[in-house]
């Protein structure tokens, strides 16, 4: 093992888990990266030196406790935590049923609480930490075909305001990016085809943003921020 500090990764894709994975490994991390599909992972890790790919199912608490124990023994106790794992079922009221709404909660807010669970240990050990989680607008408001992300969203984001509460003080800097805007993927560009360049807020950035928050000085911490891009109506 070095001696680079850990950095995992939690719901890496293709968008901003694999932008914040790189970003954080260029910061000089060691960085785990976790998501259910391992051929995908295997796919991500391959680009980033010395990231292991660590599968994971945060709906599932055994998978996630097992996660944690494989990167402590592949990598050591890690001390920054990126939250990007998120679901959501789209519809209003009529068209979801009530397991819509478990599975969303299960992914945004209990799978971020079981995450956090695991990290604080070798935190305090450590005598501080980072948690930073990717967040929505959605967490702020709810709209008839958003319900489901909405209330998940909104869980995650009070989850995550009672750990920068209770967490501060033992110098663990907990912060949540309300992304407000098209994440820039293949997926969002062929569902717009008529947006440009401009419409899109890129995970590189979202990634760069989050890095320079997890860089802040103690007595001028941030909690919760917004990005978007400058065409977005807000």
């Amino acid at each position: 093992m070095s001696d680079a500090p850990i950095c995992a990764v939690v719901g890496v894709g293709p968008g901003n888990g694999l932008a914040l994975a790189r970003r954080f490994a260029a910061g000089g991390h060691r960085v785990a990266l976790l998501a259910r599909r391992a051929d995908a992972l295997a796919e991500f890790a391959g680009g980033i030196e010395g990231a292991v790919p660590v599968t994971c199912d945060v709906a599932d608490l055994q998978s996630v406790e097992g996660a944690f124990s494989a990167i402590r023994e592949q990598l050591g106790p890690v001390t920054t935590l990126l939250y990007n794992a998120g679901s959501a079922v789209w519809g209003n009221i009529d068209a979801l049923e009530a397991g819509d709404l478990d599975r969303g909660f299960a992914i945004n807010a209990r799978g971020l609480f079981a995450c956090a669970k695991q990290v604080l240990p070798d935190m305090r050990e450590a005598g501080g930490g980072i948690i930073g989680i990717v967040g929505a607008t959605a967490s702020l408001r709810g709209k008839p075909a958003t319900l489901g992300f909405a209330a998940a969203k909104a869980a995650q984001r009070s989850i995550a305001q009672s750990l920068a509460r209770q967490l501060g003080p033992e110098n663990i800097h907990v912060y949540y990016a309300i992304i407000d805007g098209m994440v820039d993927l293949r997926r969002t560009r062929e569902m717009l085809p008529d947006k440009g360049d401009e419409d899109f807020i890129r995970p590189d950035d979202i990634a760069e943003a989050m890095w320079q928050v997890g860089q802040q000085r103690r007595s001028a911490w941030s909690f919760e921020f917004d990005l978007r891009p400058f065409k977005e109506s807000w």
